[in-house]
């Protein structure tokens, strides 16, 4: 190894021991509530910074940067657009979430509808968050692997491994405190290679001229290709909105007020940030012919920063997707515990039982979404394969549940199987699968059609089958998300 190696994984050493120090000597976790929200009582800006540091991550950092070398600046909308339209929304509602004043997403399912459209969303979520795990595992590989000239699985292994070990003893007040480290570690990496690709590039009216030079036009178009890309907002968007992790930490909010600031919080911060890393990427054409092996971002570390500040970002990059995975571990591990096995094997399970059952479920995911990521090493197809089955499956019955009275578990119900049906059909052809489809895989048109879908068997069923309605209109009352202001 060379000497940057070496002091990488000094620095990650000490990196590791700086958080697992933090997580041991926090106070022990005593039921559910505290494992997985730290008893409701961080402060909203904190949970504000664990959200952003969530989606901000590996993907926003690295896989973006990417991105936009390839497209310019239309490729905001891959990651940019639908987090700003997924957290928009989240705003509208996040009063009505924490009013509820559950723990789960399939707990507030049950207290509007039943039980089987509570398993059935948990399996929802389950997917998505294994999925997620395995692209942030995907990320790390390909980072540590570009990054040390090991072999990827040993990477991802090694990177996944380092998550798990702090977020089994932290729960989500491990993850909140790692999660604010990590922001501040990306934040300063973010910045350092965005001054780095300017200062490298020639600055962006030598970019516009290569850009013009390789016959890209477009490339300073923000609007360009926007057909396309719009597809990312409905299935990312809506996917995103409704993502399990998030609605834990709005959950996790002291108030309902509290959960709306965090909120807002978040999406102003967001614009500057993804700007930055997709401007990042389009400045990196001015450095480099086509994207390096392994990526843009660790080929600017290795190539142009002095030994200790390459060091530095190194690790600053690895815990802006460990950031993002030990979320996703987190509430897969959140809904496998209390929605599967204490709601569904074991109602009377005491509360060190459930902690223990919480840290042996954050194990279950993280192998699950390693296992994964070993065998499919395409980040935004993993991500999609992820979305599709949320936005398809989840997203009509959990956003109306809060807004339409007539809405019944019955419709609920079917309007879920048809998402996981139609996501599951879907994925078969992506994989290869020959079966006949009247849409494009990944296109505008097959996230339509699903959403479209989803939401038609929703009213339609809902309209025709027996009303619920005394049920309804308690929950929205609860929620209080119609009250006049």
């Amino acid at each position: 190894m060379n000497q940057l190696q070496n002091i990488s994984i000094l620095l990650l050493i000490a990196y590791f021991a700086g958080i697992m120090f933090i997580v041991l000597r926090s106070k022990a976790s005593k039921n559910t509530e505290d494992y997985f929200l730290a008893g409701r009582q961080l402060p909203f800006w904190a949970l504000a910074i664990t959200f952003i540091a969530s989606w901000w991550g590996g993907g926003s950092s690295i896989d973006l940067v990417d991105h936009g070398f390839n497209q310019g600046l239309s490729s905001f909308w891959i990651y940019g657009m639908p987090v700003l339209f997924s957290t928009f929304l989240m705003y509208l509602f996040s009063k009505a979430i924490r009013k509820v004043g559950t723990i789960t997403q399939p707990q507030i399912m049950e207290m509007r509808y039943n039980k089987t459209v509570a398993l059935l969303l948990s399996i929802l979520i389950l997917i998505f968050m294994i999925l997620g795990v395995a692209t942030q595992a995907v990320v790390i590989g390909k980072f540590f692997q570009s990054f040390f000239d090991i072999d990827y699985k040993l990477a991802a292994f090694i990177g996944t491994g380092i998550v798990v070990l702090y977020s089994f003893f932290g729960g989500f007040k491990g993850v909140v405190v790692t999660d604010i480290i990590q922001f501040v570690f990306l934040l300063i990496a973010a910045v350092v290679l965005f001054i780095f690709a300017y200062n490298h590039s020639g600055g962006f009216e030598k970019v516009q001229e290569i850009a013009l030079s390789r016959n890209k036009p477009e490339f300073f178009s923000f609007f360009h290709n926007l057909s396309n890309n719009f597809v990312f907002i409905i299935t990312f968007g809506c996917s995103w909105m409704i993502q399990a992790n998030i609605w834990q930490r709005i959950s996790a909010a002291k108030q309902p007020t509290d959960a709306r600031k965090m909120m807002g919080l978040a999406f102003v911060v967001f614009i500057p940030l993804y700007l930055m890393v997709t401007l990042t990427g389009m400045l990196s054409l001015g450095i480099y012919e086509s994207v390096p092996e392994g990526g843009i971002v660790p080929a600017i570390i290795q190539d142009y920063m002095p030994l200790g500040l390459a060091a530095l970002l190194f690790v600053g990059l690895c815990s802006a997707i460990m950031s993002t995975m030990d979320s996703m571990i987190n509430t897969g591990a959140l809904v496998l515990s209390v929605d599967v096995f204490k709601n569904r094997f074991k109602p009377s399970a005491k509360n060190h039982e459930m902690v223990w059952v919480g840290k042996i479920a954050t194990l279950v995911i993280a192998v699950l979404g390693l296992l994964i990521a070993i065998e499919i090493r395409s980040i935004l197809k993993i991500t999609w394969i992820g979305s599709d089955f949320l936005a398809t499956g989840a997203f009509v019955p959990l956003v109306l549940a809060f807004i339409w009275k007539k809405g019944n578990s019955m419709a609920a119900t079917l309007s879920i199987i048809f998402g996981l049906v139609f996501s599951t059909y879907n994925l078969l052809v992506a994989l290869g699968v020959d079966l006949p489809t009247a849409w494009e895989i990944a296109s505008v048109q097959q996230a339509a059609y699903g959403m479209i879908g989803s939401a038609l068997i929703f009213i339609i069923v809902s309209l025709v089958t027996k009303k619920e309605q005394e049920k309804a209109e308690n929950f929205i009352n609860t929620a209080g998300m119609l009250e006049k202001k």
